[in-house]
C-alpha cells in the first residue's frame, strides 16, 4: 500500500498552544539544519509611546547577552539606520562596529557573537520591532544566504506580530466599550497607561527571583489594562458615588472582579485565543486583582502565594495610580503619601516585595507620570 504521509511538518508546533519563546525556539531549530552557524535569533518589539525598544524573546539558550534590555530607539544610531535605508542589515565583523556603541552592542560583542543579520519588522507600514539574527561565526551572513533569511525572517515576524496584534486588537475592542460608556470618566487611558508601565517596572525588578523572562514582562504590560474592565458591568450610581460605599454597594461593586473574568473568557473565545500560556495571566489580573495577600480579599479570599504574581503586581500599580491621581471623591495624593500607605499595607493587602520593587524606582516613575497626564488622555 502506498504511503501519502511519508512527511513529516517540522513546523506544526506553530499550531499549538506554545508560548512565543517556544515557538521561536521551533523556527530556529528548523532554520538551524539548514544552517547550523545561526546561534541565536532574537525580537525587540517598540513602544512608540516612549520610544522604547524592549527585549521581548529569544532562542539564545543559557548564554543570553540581552534580558529585561530596553533602549530609546533615538539613541540607537545604527538600528535607526536600519529603519532610514528601509532594509536589512548585514554585519559579518561585529568587532568594526563603531566604538562607543550601544550598550546591546557591546554585551553583543563580549558574549562572542562576530557576525548578525538584522531585519526590521512592520504591521501594515508601521514599524513593530527589530530580528536578530546572530551567529558566533564570522563571515557567516553571505549573499547567497540572505533569501533563506529572508523568508524565515518574515515568518517570524508573521507569527509574532500576529500573536500580539490579536491581544492588541482585543485591548482595543475593550476601549471602545470603555469610550462608549460614562465609565471612559472614571478611569482615563492616561490612568491605564500609566498603571500597566508601573506594572512593567514591578515586573521587572522582581523577575530575577520569579524567573520572568522579557515574554511574561511584556505580556503584564499588555494585559494590566484589563484589571477592571468587570465595571462596565458595576452601575453608573455606585461607580460615580462621592461618599462611602455602603455594604450592600460594596457587594456589588466586588463583582466587577467576577464579571470581568466572565467578559475575558468570553473576548479570549470570540478572539479565538482560549490557550497559551500567557492566557491565564489575563484572567488572573481581571478576577484576582483584589485578593490581599494576608487574606481577607476578594473574590476568592486567596492567601500570600496562592494569588498569582502578576495579580500581586497589578494590585500594587492600580492602587498607587488611583491614590496619586484625581477621583470624583478625592484630590490626588503626592508620591510621599501614596507610599506610606502602600508600606502600611505592605504584607497584609499587598505584596511588601512589589511595593518596594516599585518604590526603588521613583525616578522612572516621575518620568511615567510626566509622559501620561490625565489631561493627554484620549
Amino acid at each position: 500500500m502506498a504511503d501519502f504521509f511519508p512527511h513529516d511538518d517540522r513546523l506544526d508546533a506553530l499550531n499549538r498552544g506554545l508560548t512565543l519563546s517556544r515557538k521561536l525556539k521551533t523556527i530556529h531549530s528548523v532554520l538551524r539544519a539548514r544552517h547550523a552557524f545561526v546561534d541565536r535569533i532574537a525580537v525587540a518589539v517598540y513602544d512608540a509611546k516612549t520610544d522604547t525598544l524592549k527585549t521581548f524573546i529569544d532562542s539564545s539558550g543559557e548564554a543570553r547577552p540581552l534580558v529585561r534590555y530596553e533602549a530609546k530607539l533615538a539613541e540607537t544610531g545604527s538600528l535607526r539606520q536600519i529603519l532610514a535605508e528601509g532594509r536589512p542589515r548585514v554585519i559579518n565583523d561585529l568587532t568594526l562596529l563603531e566604538p562607543g556603541q550601544q550598550e546591546h552592542s557591546r554585551r553583543i560583542l563580549r558574549q562572542g557573537y562576530a557576525s548578525s543579520y538584522t531585519m526590521p519588522m512592520h504591521l501594515n507600514g508601521t514599524f513593530f520591532g527589530f530580528l536578530f539574527f546572530d551567529s558566533y561565526r564570522k563571515e557567516a551572513f553571505q549573499p547567497a544566504l540572505l533569501d533563506d533569511f529572508d523568508l524565515f525572517g518574515h515568518l517570524i515576524t508573521q507569527v509574532v506580530v500576529g500573536s500580539l496584534t490579536a491581544f492588541r486588537a482585543m485591548l482595543a475592542t475593550v476601549k471602545a466599550t470603555r469610550d462608549i460608556t460614562a465609565y471612559r470618566d472614571l478611569e482615563t487611558g492616561a490612568h491605564l497607561d500609566r498603571m500597566a508601565h508601573y506594572a512593567r517596572l514591578i515586573a521587572r525588578r522582581i523577575a530575577p527571583r520569579h524567573g520572568l523572562d522579557d515574554e511574561y514582562i511584556e505580556h503584564i504590560f499588555l494585559f494590566s489594562p484589563l484589571h477592571d474592565i468587570g465595571k462596565i458591568g458595576v452601575s453608573d450610581v455606585i461607580l460615580r458615588k462621592a461618599g462611602a460605599l455602603s455594604a450592600e454597594e460594596f457587594e456589588q461593586m466586588k463583582r466587577h472582579t467576577t464579571m470581568g473574568r466572565r467578559i475575558v473568557d468570553t473576548m479570549l473565545r470570540d478572539f479565538g485565543l482560549e490557550v497559551g500560556r500567557h492566557i491565564d495571566m489575563m484572567r488572573h489580573i481581571a478576577e484576582l486583582h483584589h485578593e490581599a495577600v494576608g487574606g481577607g480579599g476578594y473574590p476568592k479570599g486567596l492567601i500570600g502565594d496562592a494569588i498569582p504574581i502578576e495579580a500581586r503586581i497589578v494590585a500594587v500599580a492600580d492602587m498607587f495610580d488611583a491614590l496619586t491621581s484625581v477621583r470624583p471623591y478625592k484630590e490626588a495624593w503626592t508620591n510621599g503619601q501614596a507610599f506610606e500607605l502602600l508600606r502600611e499595607l505592605s504584607g497584609k493587602t499587598l505584596e511588601g516585595e512589589c511595593v518596594e520593587a516599585l518604590f526603588e524606582q521613583q525616578e522612572e516613575i516621575e518620568r511615567i507620570q510626566a509622559r501620561f497626564r490625565d489631561e493627554d488622555a484620549g
